[in-house]
């Protein structure tokens, strides 16, 4: 909503407008299928905040969701060949049908720039102080998400890599300009 995001320019930041918390009603038997779960709980979410703003007269492009699993991203464009195994819920095949559809746009980010992982994994404090800039909004927060490296560019790596990226961190390090007007 706002923008749209583009290949190789930083992400512009907007805020959020929804956020959704739940848990998986099986058991994920592998990373793509815990991805193609959540890929289907917010894609539906998702049809419902278009059909909203659809109404109020704001027609919307196929709304991208950046995921951070090659696998999952590759079952939902039809780009992977599929096998119809009972280990994987049917259901979650929905994802492919509203990519044909051009409601969603799936799109494979690297980990580092998915801020929605975030809140799945357990931190300690001082992490959760190191990204409070990219989550809370503040005069002085910076609106814009440099492109990480795809995870290949790890290799052999240590220390900072390009925009401020860390390999023991998933987001750059906020200036501490905008640090500062965060209370602690």
């Amino acid at each position: 909503m706002g923008s749209v995001p583009q290949h190789n320019k930083p992400i512009l930041l907007n805020g959020n407008i929804f956020i959704i918390c739940s848990t998986l009603k099986f058991v994920a038997a592998s990373a793509a299928e815990a991805e193609l779960g959540s890929l289907f709980v917010n894609g539906q979410e998702t049809k419902i905040l278009r059909l909203i703003l659809e109404e109020m007269g704001h027609p919307q492009p196929p709304t991208p969701v950046h995921c951070d699993n090659k696998t999952a991203t590759g079952i939902a464009n039809d780009t992977v060949k599929k096998h119809w195994s009972r280990s994987m819920e049917m259901q979650y095949f929905w994802v492919t049908d509203q990519v044909h559809r051009k409601i969603l746009d799936i799109i494979w980010q690297p980990g580092a720039e998915n801020l929605a992982d975030y809140f799945s994994k357990h931190h300690l404090g001082t992490h959760h102080k190191n990204v409070r800039a990219w989550y809370i909004h503040t005069p002085n927060s910076t609106r814009r998400l440099p492109r990480a490296q795809a995870p290949r560019a790890l290799r052999g790596c240590a220390g900072t890599l390009e925009h401020g990226y860390l390999q023991s961190g998933p987001l750059p390090k906020v200036p501490l300009a905008s640090q500062s007007t965060l209370v602690d």
